[in-house]
C-alpha cells in the first residue's frame, strides 16, 4: 500500500487523483465512492458530510456529497456518469468517520456506472497513486496526514 507523507493510499482502490476520490469494486458492477485520508487531512476537521440519495443520476463532475469543515465547504464530485444505488447514513450522523476510517465506514455512496470499464480508464489504479499523490501534496504545500490517517 502507498503511504505517500504519511497519508495511506490503499493498492486495492482507484483514485481520481485530481479530485481527491476513491473508488472500490463491489459485487453486481457496483462501485463505492469515498474520499482520501489526504482530502480529509487537507480539509481538516470534518464536522459534517451529505450524501446525495439513492436513486439520483450523476454526470461526471456532479457531487455525490458535500463535505464541511472549519476550512472548506465543498463537494466530493465523480468522475464518471452513473446512478446512486445507496448512500451512507452512517456519515452524516457521524462525520468523524472521514477521519478514523477514510477507506471504511466512511463511504459516501454506492454508484451504478454508465460504463465502469470506461470510467476505470481515467482512474489511477492504487497501485500507481504514489507519484500522482506526492505531485499533488507538493502542489499544494500540504506537509502530510498526521496520527490516524
Amino acid at each position: 500500500m502507498p503511504v505517500v507523507n504519511g497519508c495511506a493510499l490503499p493498492d486495492e482502490l482507484f483514485y481520481d487523483v485530481e479530485r481527491q476520490v476513491w473508488y472500490r469494486e463491489v459485487a453486481d458492477g457496483l462501485v463505492e465512492v469515498g474520499v482520501t485520508s489526504v482530502a480529509v487531512a487537507m480539509a481538516g476537521t470534518v464536522v459534517a458530510v451529505t450524501p446525495k440519495r439513492a436513486g439520483r443520476r450523476l454526470a461526471a463532475g456532479n457531487a455525490c456529497a458535500v463535505f464541511e469543515s472549519g476550512k472548506f465547504v465543498g463537494p466530493a464530485k465523480v468522475a464518471f456518469p452513473a446512478e446512486i444505488v445507496r448512500s451512507n447514513d452512517a456519515i452524516m450522523e457521524q462525520p468523524g468517520l472521514a477521519h478514523t476510517d477514510p477507506y471504511g465506514a466512511a463511504w459516501l455512496v454506492v454508484l451504478r456506472p454508465d460504463d465502469w470499464p470506461a470510467a476505470k480508464a481515467l482512474l489511477t489504479p492504487g497501485h500507481k497513486v504514489g507519484e500522482p499523490y506526492l505531485k499533488l501534496m507538493r502542489l499544494a504545500n500540504f506537509t502530510g496526514c498526521g496520527a490516524g490517517c
